[in-house]
Parts: C-alpha cells; structure tokens; sequence
C-alpha cells in the first residue's frame, strides 16, 4: 500500500487495488470513525455517486476501507466547489469541512467527488438547539504584552509575533499591550521563529504571521455566523498552507532554499483556549497558584530525552543539539503534523508563547518568577525578554504574555 497522508487525525493509503484505507487516531478518533462510516452509509442508501462506498470498517481499529474517488484537485474554482458541496445537501448531507481540499476528480466518468466526511452532518438528523445564556465567565477578559529583542549576537530579528481581535465583520491588529474580552470577537496571539541562510528566516517568519493573519478572519466568521468547524481541521489546514508557501519559495529561490519556521499560537474564544504548535517556540500555562506547565513538545531530539526522563532540565538547556529541530514548517520536511490542544480558562490563568531566545537564558521557574516579580516600569513581556538577553543574548528573544482576569 501507498501512504499518501499521514496527520495526527488518520493514515490515508491506497492499495494495489484501488481501494482506500483510513485509520483514525488522535483526538476524538473514535467519534470522527463513526461519523463518517454513518454519514457514507447514509449517503449510499440515498443514492449519491460522486462519494466513496464502504467496503469495511473495523470499530476495534478504526479503520475504514472505501472505493477510490480519484486524485485530488490541485485547482478549483471557489463557485464550483461550492455548487459540489450544495449539491451534497440534496442528499441529505452538509460536509461541516467544505473545502477544496476535500474535492477529487473520478477520471473514469470525469465527475468531481466529495472525501473526508468525519466532520459532516445528516441533516435530517439534526434537533432544534435552545442555545443558553452563557454563564457568567464564559466571556473571556484578557490582557496581553508583547515584546521582542534581537539580542547581543545576532544582526537581525528572525522572530516574529501577532495578536489579533476578530469578530464577524472586522480584524484588527492587537498592540503591543491592551486588553479586550471573547465578548464578541475572538482573540489570536501566535509567535514565530524564523530560519534559513541570509535573511530568508526573517522572511519566513513574516510569511507565518502573514499567513495566520490572512486564514484565521474567514474561518471565524464563519463560526460567528453558525457554521460549525473543526478546530483541529483548522489548524492542520493553516499549518499546511504555510508549509507549503515556505517550502515553494524554498525551491524557487536559491536564497530561500531550506527556509523554514516555527509557529506556536493560542486562540481565545469564550472560555476556552486552543493552541496548536510546531518547532521548539513553547506556551507555557501558569495557573493561578499552580506551578508552570509547558504545554508544546519541543520538536527537538533533546526534548525527547526530556520528556521521556533520560535527562533533567538543567542537561536539556545546557545539550550542544537543543536547537536541532526534527520538524519545522517548510525547511524541506515532508510532513506537517501540528500538535494541537485545549485548556478551558479560569480567572488568575496566564498564558507565555515565547522563542527559543527566552528559553534559552531562562529556565522554567526563573520564568515564572520573573512573571511574579517584574519590574514596575515594564510589561511582562518586556522584562521576561530583557532578563532573557542578559543572561544569554546568543539568539533572538521574543516573549507575548496573555493574562485571564
């Protein structure tokens, strides 16, 4: 068998015989093999062709064996591939992930076919929902500081940072400190390191950021406006978009070959936060009266050995090869598989994304005790990243603190 996908939510090959196996894992794998093997099972008694058939589906395994619908479409027409999914609801069926992504082209009949059904809805199922009043809370207010340093070694800044506020009609650019709340609008903070020969980590940096401003105001309008989504499918998309815009100008200019970066963001809304990450940016979670927690695996080798309790902190910070990264966006890796998580907020929680320059002059606690302990003419930010480059200073230091009140 030929793999031709393999992401934290399923393993797609192909056999020798044209058929398709999926296995689901990662979150909700269980729910999503279900989902989709009804929805089909649906979709085959109401008579629709231009979807995969059931051949098998193994609930111990999770795994789903289907018919071929052909290849995937490099480009389509935006008004097509809407006319495809609405033509999908004649059947009975809303695909909840409608994207081109999702459209492949049958050569034997020349039709256009839908895949990937395990965020999809039967409509006729779906029950009329009295949507509650949101208790108090769910609304969540937040302050935020954000600060970045080139530091004493390097001649440029190859990190980059971002906070916006979007609502339904609007997306405005966070400053470096202020505060707002979820009423409304949802809240993205996201930082990047950059890399590459010359400036092209400077560039792919800008690239990261840019893309996330770009993808995230669509994909929340669209929740603001009723339509749901799937937070993980979101991430993955983002995340492959920008892998493959670094991995394009990698192969189109000899300056920008091998250019890559990392990417770790937090997405506020109501009371929850969604994070997803790559590289060896970290979030860190400082809990109202709770020790410090990293929530991002460092993609490293060294982070493994930490992880896995075959060295201590203090070894990790100190090992030759701590910046080694195993993934990264673009930067020629052939898979992007973003880690992805959730933390439901409570007042007095506090929120660190910060690059490998702060990390690597400050250890875990000296980070939470500079945060306890800044000094009263700087942001949090700010003094983290200057106590950052005066106990090391060898990278670029960059540091967005979100706090919940």
């Amino acid at each position: 068998m030929i793999t031709v996908k393999d992401t934290q939510r399923a393993t797609v090959q192909i056999g020798f015989d044209g058929s398709v196996r999926k296995q689901f894992h990662g979150p909700k794998a269980k729910e999503r093999f279900d989902n989709e093997v009804h929805v089909l099972r649906h979709l085959e008694k109401r008579g629709c062709t231009f979807v995969p058939r059931v051949i098998s589906a193994d609930p111990e395994k999770l795994v789903l064996v289907t018919t071929n619908c052909g290849s995937r479409v490099d480009q389509l027409d935006p008004k097509r591939c809407l006319e495809l999914f609405e033509e999908l609801k004649e059947f009975g069926v809303r695909h909840d992930d409608a994207e081109a992504r999702n459209v492949t082209y049958r050569q034997q009949d020349g039709r256009f076919c839908l895949i990937d059904f395990e965020f999809a809805t039967v409509l006729d199922e779906i029950k009329p929902v009295v949507v509650p009043t949101l208790p108090p809370g769910s609304h969540l207010p937040l302050s935020w500081s954000g600060c970045t340093d080139r530091g004493t070694c390097r001649t440029n800044n190859e990190d980059a940072f971002v906070g916006l506020s979007i609502d339904a009609s609007d997306v405005r650019h966070l400053g470096k400190t202020g505060s707002s709340t979820t009423a409304g609008s949802d809240l993205i903070f996201a930082v990047s390191d950059g890399m590459g020969g010359a400036n092209s980590g400077e560039f792919a940096s800008r690239i990261t950021i840019d893309k996330v401003t770009r993808m995230f105001p669509p994909l929340i309008r669209q929740r603001l406006e009723g339509t749901p989504i799937s937070y993980e499918v979101v991430f993955e998309t983002l995340f492959a978009e920008i892998h493959k815009a670094l991995q394009y100008l990698g192969d189109s200019y000899e300056e920008c070959r091998g250019m890559g970066s990392t990417l770790s963001l937090c997405w506020f809304t109501q009371g929850v936060m969604h994070f997803a990450h790559i590289g060896d940016t970290r979030i860190y979670h400082l809990p109202k009266g709770g020790q410090i927690t990293q929530l991002t695996n460092d993609d490293t080798h060294v982070g493994w050995l930490l992880r896995t309790g075959q060295i201590n902190e203090r070894e990790a910070r100190m090992h030759p090869a701590k910046n080694r990264l195993q993934k990264a966006l673009g930067a020629d890796n052939q898979f992007v598989n973003p880690q992805v998580g959730e933390i439901t907020c409570a007042p007095g929680d506090r929120f660190l994304i910060c690059s490998d320059g702060v990390t690597d002059g400050l250890s875990d606690q000296r980070i939470a005790e500079d945060l306890d302990a800044r000094h009263k003419n700087l942001t949090p930010a700010q003094h983290l990243v200057a106590e950052a480059v005066k106990y090391s200073g060898k990278d670029n230091a960059t540091a967005l603190f979100v706090a919940v009140s």
